[in-house]
């Protein structure tokens, strides 16, 4: 058999002419834009929208600290000690923006530098404020890469003890001295993105850029992170994974028996049960996170009436979910219930009893998922 001869790139080039001249092209007598002028709007929108990110990560930070404080109890062993700030050098963030971030967020490249301080955290209360310069923290040399990182590990191993830090601020240094706090230790991030949605997973919670711009106060902020966290100190994610194993054992004993006969299934039994059971209680697991995200928004000091109006917002960039709902209650059903729970806060603080959620004891069976999807 004869190979076929590669395509010259001269023959290709001749075709891919022809494919250009024979498509329609723009008439307009469009101006000419000198390169640099273009290459300097690109980089004050690299500026602005980095300002920007970090403008909102602080607004994120701020909520996710009170919540994280307020509710440490709750994360029984994933606890960790915390200041509220953190610093960073160019070289410590992403390389796509160490071009201009020194610009950006007005930091060095020769010490770390505070970039978000927390109000009313204890690096606040010991009157550090963004734009200090930060040098060693209990003698150790705050490294240039990794900044952050490096910080949260040793102040949490640090625990409670006040831990030192060398300041810099107009010129004059100084040694300041905070005292850490406890409080849940899964990181909350942020990241840029559109789509209107927050999640828990074992290790983080994930804050977009979509919901943030959804929420109208921090209290609806505080409300969505609450919410997250609740995922991950009520197990609802390990409980979804035993829901999944146990419905792929029940679909594969299924497969099983059909074997026996002689026909095989190829495992369709135990995928389809096993994604039922993924699906278990899924409704319920989420009106859960919601009733108690409320509380734990309200411990950290939130007022959550009138939060309930993000899912009214929220029907409006989802028109689908205020009449069905697969994995989640139909937006009307976490309006109400947010009214109902805030009732509920507020009657038990008019009491002067503690805010806890009611919960029902360990052993006690959730309604079924099936019947909460057929009542929406």
């Amino acid at each position: 058999m004869r190979q076929a001869r590669p395509v010259s790139v001269a023959v290709m080039t001749v075709w891919a002419s022809g494919f250009l001249t024979s498509c329609a092209a723009p008439v307009a007598q469009l101006p000419d834009m000198a390169k640099d002028v273009v290459a300097a709007e690109q980089r004050a929108q690299q500026i602005a929208q980095l300002r920007r990110y970090y403008s909102e990560r602080h607004r994120m930070d701020a909520v996710a600290f009170r919540i994280r404080t307020a509710n440490v109890a709750a994360c029984k062993d994933r606890i960790a000690a915390q200041i509220g700030l953190t610093a960073a050098t160019p070289r410590s963030l992403p390389r796509r923006y160490q071009s201009y971030a020194s610009e950006a967020l007005s930091i060095g490249w020769s010490r770390p530098t505070a970039i978000s301080v927390v109000e009313g955290s204890p690096a606040a209360q010991a009157g550090l404020v963004a734009g200090d310069e930060l040098t060693a923290l209990n003698g150790d040399l705050i490294p240039l890469w990794g900044t952050a990182n490096w910080m949260w590990r040793k102040i949490a191993e640090n625990g409670t003890d006040p831990v030192r830090l060398d300041v810099r601020r107009d010129g004059v240094d100084r040694t300041v001295t905070v005292t850490p706090v406890m409080g849940c230790s899964i990181p909350v991030e942020y990241h840029i993105d559109e789509t209107v949605n927050a999640s828990a997973s074992d290790l983080k919670i994930l804050i977009t850029s979509g919901i943030l711009a959804l929420t109208q106060s921090d209290a609806e902020l505080a409300l969505v992170i609450g919410h997250e966290l609740a995922h991950s100190t009520l197990g609802h994610l390990d409980k979804q994974r035993w829901n999944t194993i146990v419905g792929a054992a029940a679909g594969a004993a299924i497969d099983v028996g059909i074997l026996a006969g002689g026909v095989s299934t190829g495992g369709a039994f135990r995928k389809q049960f096993g994604g039922l059971g993924a699906m278990a209680y899924s409704v319920g697991f989420e009106r859960e996170a919601d009733y108690v995200g409320a509380y734990y928004a309200a411990r950290a000091g939130y007022d959550t009436k009138g939060t309930e109006e993000i899912w009214r917002r929220m029907a409006f960039v989802q028109p689908q979910s205020i009449l069905s709902g697969r994995t989640h209650p139909i937006m009307a059903v976490r309006f109400v219930q947010i009214q109902k729970t805030t009732a509920e806060i507020e009657d038990k603080k008019r009491r002067g009893r503690p805010l806890e959620p009611e919960l029902k004891s360990a052993d006690a069976d959730p309604a079924p998922a099936v019947e909460a999807a057929a009542r929406h």
